[in-house]
C-alpha cells in the first residue's frame, strides 16, 4: 500500500512510453507539464527512434532505462498498449497509467483487450490506472503527470481537496473552476475505465495524506462497490469527508455514462441509498461538488438533522430565491424560534416572525451581520445559518465578508456544530475567495446553495450492517408465483395458499371467499390478461372461473407456459405496500418499500436501502414512504401494522445472502390493523 501510494503520488522517476518530440502533439504534453510545473525528478521518455525528446535523454524501450522506474505513463495508441504494459510489467514498475481509449467502452473486442492488460499487469504485481485515464497530478509535490489542457495555466493553486475522477476532462474543469474562486486541490487523479485501480481504492490511498482535508469523487459509474465501504470507514475515522457527484440521474445520463466507460448502469435511487448507507455526501450540482466540502470539513454529521435553516439576507429578492430553492430541495427556511428570537431582540433587530431575516434596513455593517447570524445559530430547530449577500459582495468584498467570518469564528470558538454559510447574489469573485480562505462554504447560485444545504442535512455516519444470514430454499430456474411464495416462507414470510394443477382439483380446507390467479413463470403481471379473479364464493364457482381463466389467458398470451392456478383466501386491510428486492448492476443487492397495488409504478413513492437491513433501518424506510403515513394514526385514522411491514422488509432483504435470486417482489402486501400483520396478496421472483 505504501509503495503504491508513493508510486502514484510521489514518483521520482517517471517513464513516458510513447513520448513525442513534437511539442504540438497530445503525447508531448505530459513531459511539458511536468517540467513547467516544477517536477524535479527524472523524466524518462521512451521513443524507438529519438535519442532525445524535448531536451531529455530518450530510451528505445522501457527495458533500456537504467535503474528503477517508479511510474510509467503509457501514451501509445490502443493497438500498441498491450505490448507496452507487458514491457512495463517486465521492468518491475509498481504503477502505470494508460491514456488510450478503445477498451471496455468500445465493445466485446475492447473488453477482451482490457482483460488481457489486467492479466499481464497482475501477473507481475503492476497496478494500472485507466485505460482512458488523463493521469495523476499532485500539486503540493509539483507533479503534473497528465495531458489535461488545464495544465497550460501558468499557476496551479494548491489546496487541500483531493479529486478522484473517472472523467479525465473533468479534472481540468474542476481545477480551473476552483482556481477562479480560491479553491485549490492537493491531488487530481483520473481513473478512466478502472480496469484495475478503482476510484474507491485510489481515494483510500489519499485518506491518510496530511495535506488532504476532503476527497471529491466524480463518478460516471460505481465500480467495485465493496471497496467503497472500506473507504467510507477509513475516511470517517480520519475525520475527512467524502463527497460524490455521480452521473446517471436520468435514463439518458445513465446511458451516456455506460457507453463512455463500458460499465453497467444502475438506478439512481439505488446509488442514493448506497451513498447514504456509507456516509458519503452526494452533491447533485457541479458547483455543489466544489462548494460542499467547506460545510463538512472539521465537522461530524448532525445526530438528528431537522432539515431546516435560518436565513439572513441583505437583499429581499436574493433571500426569496434562496428560501424557494431550499424548499424545492426539501429544506425549510424556518422563522426564528424562542432562543433565536431572544438573541435577535438583545441585538436590537426588529422581527416580523417570517422565514427570512432581512437586515437591510437594520444596517449591514460587519458587527450587525455577525450579530444576526449568531442569533440564527442560537436556534434549536435548525441545522445551519445561511447569509444571503447582495451587491456589497461585489463592490465591498472586505466589508461584506467580515461579518460572516466573525460569526463563523465565534461559532467555532463556542463549539457550535452548526455551520455558517453564504450565498452571494452578484458575481463576486473576490468575496468568494475571501470566504474560501476563511473555510466558509460560499455558494455562487441559489440552486447550489440549496443542494449543499440538503447534502449537509442528509450527511450521516457510515452505517455498519451485519451480513445477511444464509437460508435454505429451492427456487427453480423459471419460478411461478407458488415458487415465489415458498421462497418468502423460507425467509419468514409465510402465506396461506393452495395450488391447483387443473380446474378439477380440490383446493382443500381453504377459507371462502377466495382469490384465483393463473400460475405461469412467464407472466409477471396477470391482471391485464384476465389472470386474476377475486371474491369467488364456493368450489363450483372456482371451477368455472378456472376453466374460463385458462382459455382467456391462453388466448391473450399464447407463448406463456401455464403451470396451474393459485388459490388464496380473500383479505382486507387498511392499506397496501410493495416490498421488493433486486440486484442493482452497480451497487448490488437493494431492498425497496413503497406504496403498493396497481398504482405502485405510477406514484413511485418508494424508499430504498442496500440489502440487508435491520429493523431500525426498515422502520426508517416505513417512515419515508408518504403513502404509509396515514397508517401511523394520521388525523385519528386507524393505525396499521407498520411494524409488520418493517419486519417484512427486513425478511426480504435477507435475499442478499442468496446468489441465485435476481429479483423478488410482494405487491401488494395488504396491511392489517395494528397487531394483525400483513397478507401477501401477490408474489414474484426471478432466478439469477
Amino acid at each position: 500500500m505504501i509503495q503504491l501510494r508513493r508510486a502514484l503520488f510521489e514518483p521520482r522517476r517517471i517513464a513516458l512510453v510513447g513520448a513525442s518530440s513534437d511539442p504540438s502533439r497530445l503525447t508531448a504534453r505530459a513531459q511539458i507539464y511536468l517540467r513547467k510545473h516544477g517536477f524535479a525528478g527524472d523524466i524518462l521518455p521512451v521513443h524507438p527512434r529519438e535519442a532525445e525528446v524535448l531536451g531529455e535523454r530518450a530510451y528505445p524501450s522501457v527495458a533500456d532505462i537504467p535503474g528503477t522506474v517508479d511510474f510509467a505513463y503509457i501514451l501509445l495508441n490502443t493497438p500498441q498498449v498491450e505490448g507496452a504494459v507487458e514491457a512495463v510489467a517486465a521492468k518491475g514498475v509498481p504503477a502505470a497509467c494508460v491514456l488510450a481509449d478503445g477498451f471496455a467502452e468500445a465493445g466485446p473486442d475492447g473488453a477482451a483487450l482490457q482483460a488481457r492488460l489486467v492479466a499481464a499487469a497482475r501477473g507481475a504485481g503492476l497496478r494500472l490506472l485507466g485505460p482512458n485515464s488523463m493521469g495523476v497530478v499532485n500539486l503540493n509535490a509539483r507533479i503534473a503527470c497528465s495531458v489535461n489542457a488545464a495544465l497550460e495555466a501558468d499557476e496551479l493553486p494548491a489546496g487541500r481537496l483531493a479529486l478522484v475522477s473517472q472523467s479525465g476532462s473533468m479534472m481540468g474543469a474542476l481545477m480551473s473552476r476552483g482556481a477562479a474562486r480560491g479553491i485549490g486541490f492537493s491531488h487530481l487523479v483520473g481513473t478512466g475505465n478502472e480496469a484495475d485501480l478503482s476510484a474507491a481504492e485510489v481515494a483510500a490511498l489519499l485518506v491518510d495524506d496530511p495535506q488532504v482535508d476532503a476527497i471529491l469523487l466524480f463518478l460516471e459509474a460505481i465500480r467495485r462497490p465493496e471497496l467503497f465501504a472500506g473507504l467510507a470507514r477509513q475516511a470517517h475515522a480520519a475525520g475527512k469527508p467524502v463527497v460524490a457527484y455521480k452521473l446517471g440521474r436520468s435514463p439518458y445520463g445513465a446511458e451516456l455514462a455506460a457507453s463512455h466507460t463500458g460499465a453497467l448502469a444502475g438506478t439512481d435511487a439505488a446509488a442514493d441509498a448506497f451513498f447514504r448507507r456509507l456516509g458519503i455526501a452526494r452533491a447533485h450540482t457541479l458547483e455543489g461538488l466544489l462548494e460542499l466540502p467547506a460545510l463538512l470539513v472539521g465537522r461530524t454529521p448532525l445526530p438528528r438533522p431537522r432539515r431546516a435553516a435560518g436565513v439572513m439576507t441583505t437583499t429581499g429578492g436574493g433571500g426569496a430565491m434562496a428560501v424557494d430553492c431550499l424548499g424545492v430541495a426539501g429544506v425549510e427556511a424556518r422563522p426564528p424560534d424562542a432562543a433565536a428570537a431572544a438573541a435577535l431582540d438583545a441585538a436590537g433587530f426588529p422581527q416580523h416572525g417570517g422565514r427570512l431575516l432581512d437586515v437591510t434596513l437594520a444596517g449591514t455593517k460587519p458587527e450587525r451581520v455577525a450579530s444576526a447570524l449568531g442569533a440564527l445559530l442560537a436556534a434549536e430547530d435548525t441545522d445551519l445559518a445561511l447569509a444571503v449577500i447582495g451587491s456589497s459582495a461585489q463592490f465591498r468584498p472586505g466589508d461584506s465578508v467580515e461579518g460572516i467570518v466573525r460569526a463563523h469564528d465565534a461559532a467555532r470558538a463556542a463549539g457550535n456544530p452548526k455551520p455558517v454559510s453564504a450565498f452571494l447574489v452578484p458575481q463576486a469573485d473576490q468575496s468568494l475567495r475571501l470566504l474560501a480562505e476563511a473555510g466558509i462554504a460560499a455558494f455562487r447560485t441559489p440552486e447550489s446553495a440549496a443542494d449543499c444545504v440538503r447534502a449537509w442535512c442528509e450527511w450521516c455516519m457510515p452505517r455498519e450492517v451485519a451480513p445477511a444470514e444464509p437460508f435454505s430454499h429451492g427456487l427453480p430456474e423459471r419460478p411461478d408465483e407458488a415458487d415465489a411464495r415458498r421462497l418468502l416462507a423460507a425467509l419468514g414470510l409465510p402465506s396461506g395458499f393452495a395450488v391447483l394443477r387443473s380446474p378439477d382439483d380440490d383446493p382443500g380446507g381453504i377459507s371462502w371467499p377466495v382469490a384465483l390467479k393463473i400460475l405461469s413463470p412467464d407472466l409477471a403481471h396477470k391482471t391485464e390478461l384476465g389472470g386474476v379473479r377475486l371474491g369467488i364464493a364456493d368450489a363450483a364457482a372456482l371451477k368455472r372461473e378456472a376453466e374460463a381463466m385458462r382459455e382467456r389467458v391462453a388466448r391473450a398470451a399464447p407463448d406463456a407456459r401455464l403451470t396451474g392456478f393459485l388459490v388464496q383466501p380473500m383479505a382486507r386491510g387498511l392499506g397496501e405496500a410493495i416490498i421488493g428486492f433486486r440486484r442493482d448492476p452497480e451497487v448490488g443487492p437493494v431492498v425497496m418499500l413503497g406504496t403498493g397495488g396497481v398504482l405502485a409504478e405510477l406514484f413511485r413513492d418508494v424508499s430504498l436501502r442496500p440489502a440487508p437491513v435491520g429493523m431500525e433501518e426498515a422502520r426508517e424506510m416505513v417512515a419515508e414512504v408518504k403513502g404509509l403515513r396515514a397508517l401511523a394514526g394520521w388525523r385519528g385514522l386507524p393505525r396499521g401494522d407498520l411494524e409488520a411491514v418493517a419486519r417484512a422488509v427486513a425478511c426480504l432483504s435477507r435475499l442478499a445472502a442468496s446468489g441465485d435470486v435476481a429479483e423478488a417482489e410482494v405487491n401488494p402486501a395488504i396491511i392489517g390493523p395494528e397487531g394483525a400483520g400483513i397478507t401477501v396478496a401477490d408474489a414474484w421472483a426471478v432466478h439469477a
